[in-house]
C-alpha cells in the first residue's frame, strides 16, 4: 500500500470532522468539546499552534491525526480516527510511526493522549508506539476519557 502523509488543507476540513464523528457516534457520543475541535478545527487546532495531518492512499483520504496545543510545552495526541472501511490494514500503525518521527524532530515538546479503555486495540498500539499510562487529572477534557498516557522517546 503507497500510503503517503498530507498535511492540513481547509479543503480537508469535513473529511477530519467526517472520520472522527464515525468512530465517537458508534463508540461512545459526540461531547460539546468535540463538536467545537471538529467543526472549527482550523481555529481550535492549526491556529493555535497544532497540527492536523491525513493518510491519503489512492486518491482517498483513510485516515487523520492531530496535534492540539494544550500549553507552550505540550501537544495532545488527539482525534487519530481510521476509516472503517480501511481498519486492519495497519494505518493507525503508519500514522503513529509518523507521529514518533514527528516527536523526535520536535522533542521541546511532551505529548499526551486520552483515551478509553474499551479501545483495547488502540490502547494495544500506543503502548507498542511508546505511550505510558499516567494518572488521570480529576476533570479531563473528556467526559469519556478513563486513561491518560505520555509518549516516551
Amino acid at each position: 500500500m503507497n500510503l503517503q502523509i498530507k498535511k492540513f488543507t481547509p479543503v480537508l476540513a469535513p473529511k477530519f470532522a467526517e472520520l472522527n464523528l464515525a468512530w465517537l457516534e458508534k463508540y461512545f457520543r459526540v461531547e460539546p468539546h468535540d463538536k467545537q475541535v471538529l467543526y472549527h478545527c482550523e481555529e481550535e487546532i492549526i491556529d493555535k499552534g497544532g497540527k492536523i495531518f491525513f493518510v491519503e492512499l489512492e486518491g482517498n483520504i483513510v485516515g487523520t491525526f492531530a496535534l492540539l496545543k494544550l500549553t507552550p510545552d505540550t501537544l495532545e495526541l488527539t482525534k487519530m480516527a481510521v476509516d472503517e472501511a480501511w481498519r486492519g490494514k495497519k494505518i493507525g500503525q503508519f500514522m503513529l510511526t509518523y507521529f514518533q518521527q514527528y516527536a523526535r524532530e520536535h522533542a521541546e515538546y511532551e505529548y499526551v493522549l486520552y483515551s478509553n479503555r474499551f479501545l483495547e486495540n488502540a490502547i494495544y498500539l500506543y503502548r507498542k508506539f511508546g505511550f505510558n499510562e499516567v494518572l488521570l487529572e480529576e476533570n479531563p477534557p473528556y467526559e469519556r476519557a478513563d486513561i491518560k498516557m505520555i509518549y516516551q522517546a
